[in-house]
């Protein structure tokens, strides 16, 4: 995942739509499918990009990535020489020592904004484990990490324990790619960009042994962690050649066939783990089996099981002064995701102490209030056309006789404008519908005129400020 678009520019692009895909496989495995039923009924969820790159508050791995782009761009006294950065880089970890980490406090603000499932960053590309693996020392339990003395340095067990009391649904993010270890980037060639910096056919035992270190930390996490929901991964440029979208900008740059066996690694995790959602994203075919546009927001629903991964802030990890978005903007983009039929994973990225912002917290706060009036909504909420019409974004239940209409606040005003009727799109409608306001039992009336229903509140609603969104439920 790379550094998220400064905010004003993101915005523009939200919208726009996400690119959509025609290579999705749907799961034949019944146990699959009904978790993905499950995982695409709970709707929201968290994210959390964190490492020792925290220290720095930089963008995760990417700057020592030898690629001339903007999110790889090496800052600081090292930034001159690139193999200083990366010792510099790697060294990080031995000043690591995150104390004021605590998962249940994490655990508790995401439960009371209503998400029901995390995803953990186990492994980003850097390498570096947040879990107490056996294949490499390169991890927070390692004796060089000031934090591996505390008993809760196997932070991945501590997030997944302190998730799951709360009835989460748990992921692993794990990074194919891995810049630490020798197998991919071997020291014998310096690394030239994101891939492998050898040539996989020329080298056969060495991409073999990338392999099973490969499977075996992932095997890590699928037997010693509890149960576990999805497994995460990222680094879609680690896949098999044949993969390869030519039409797509970064895809074209792949240079080797980087076949990991994802048929073997899926099944031995679902040995382990039956029914686990596997998401090898970007790479699409029977292991993506949810697809994950990336700070975008698709313009109509898509017709494959989609999330919307998002930063709250402008970058993924913890940059000191982030600049966030706000509870208004947060709300309007999970109550858009769902219209569309899709999930939303809100990313925050954890400081190098352990803790998230004050600022974090107060928006999860914020769209939790809002969540617990509105979230019959959100859950289990299926699209209907039109989606959304000038002011006004629909959803319907599964059982399609009930309907929700969002009337949205302004973009730069939190309180919902309620003006004296508001037009409703008259095929969700009829003469016998019931409309109510959520968090309030009193019935609207429908008027019409000239053919076009009008939703008229009671006049005392009128008086009320309500926040980010004033949801009507009209029932047949």
């Amino acid at each position: 995942m790379k550094k998220a678009l400064p905010v004003i520019a993101c915005l523009a692009c939200f919208f726009a739509g996400a690119q959509e895909k025609n290579n999705y496989v749907k799961p034949t495995d019944t146990l699959v499918l009904q978790k993905l039923g499950n995982w695409q009924d709970i709707k929201f969820g968290l994210l959390m990009h964190w490492g020792t790159y925290s220290q720095w508050g930089i963008v995760e791995s990417w700057s020592i990535c030898p690629e001339d782009e903007g999110w790889t761009q090496r800052r600081g006294p090292y930034a001159a020489d690139y193999f200083g950065y990366k010792k510099a880089y790697e060294n990080l970890q031995i000043t690591f020592n995150p104390t004021k980490f605590d998962a249940g406090k994490w655990a508790d603000a995401a439960a009371d904004a209503g998400m029901k499932y995390v995803v953990f960053t186990t492994k980003h590309h850097d390498g570096f484990c947040m879990f107490d693996t056996k294949q490499t020392d390169y991890k927070i339990t390692s004796a060089k990490t000031p934090f591996s003395k505390d008993p809760r340095s196997n932070v991945t067990k501590e997030v997944f324990d302190a998730f799951r009391k709360k009835g989460f649904l748990v992921g692993a993010y794990f990074s194919k790619p891995d810049w630490h270890s020798d197998n991919y980037w071997w020291p014998y060639f310096p690394p030239k960009d994101r891939n492998v910096n050898y040539d996989p056919k020329k080298y056969p035992d060495r991409w073999s042994a990338f392999k099973q270190y490969t499977y075996n930390q992932i095997e890590e996490l699928v037997t010693g962690y509890g149960k576990v929901d999805i497994l995460w991964l990222d680094g879609g440029w680690v896949r098999p050649f044949t993969s390869i979208d030519k039409s797509v900008d970064w895809q074209r740059t792949i240079p080797y066939d980087q076949d990991i066996d994802m048929a073997k690694i899926a099944g031995m995790a679902r040995t382990h783990q039956p029914g686990l959602l596997v998401v090898d994203r970007s790479v699409g075919g029977e292991f993506e089996n949810y697809q994950t546009p990336e700070q975008q927001v698709p313009g109509k629903p898509l017709d494959y099981p989609w999330e919307t991964c998002l930063t709250m802030g402008d970058s993924w990890s913890y940059v000191p002064n982030d600049h966030y978005k706000s509870s208004n903007q947060l709300v309007h983009l999970l109550i858009k995701i769902v219209s569309r039929g899709g999930n939303f994973l809100l990313n925050v990225g954890p400081s190098p102490e352990g803790d998230w912002s004050d600022t974090a917290y107060s928006r999860l706060k914020e769209i939790g209030a809002w969540m617990k009036v509105n979230g019959e909504a959100i859950y289990n909420s299926r699209p209907i056309a039109p989606y959304e019409k000038d002011n006004l974004v629909y959803t319907q239940a599964k059982d399609v006789k009930v309907k929700y209409a969002f009337l949205l606040s302004d973009d730069k005003n939190d309180v919902v404008d309620i003006p004296a009727r508001i037009a409703i799109d008259a095929s969700l409608v009829t003469s016998k519908t019931k409309v109510t306001i959520m968090g309030d039992k009193r019935a609207c009336k429908l008027q019409w005129d000239n053919g076009q229903p009008y939703i008229i509140l009671p006049l005392t609603v009128k008086l009320f400020i309500t926040k980010y969104a004033l949801v009507f439920k009209l029932i047949d």
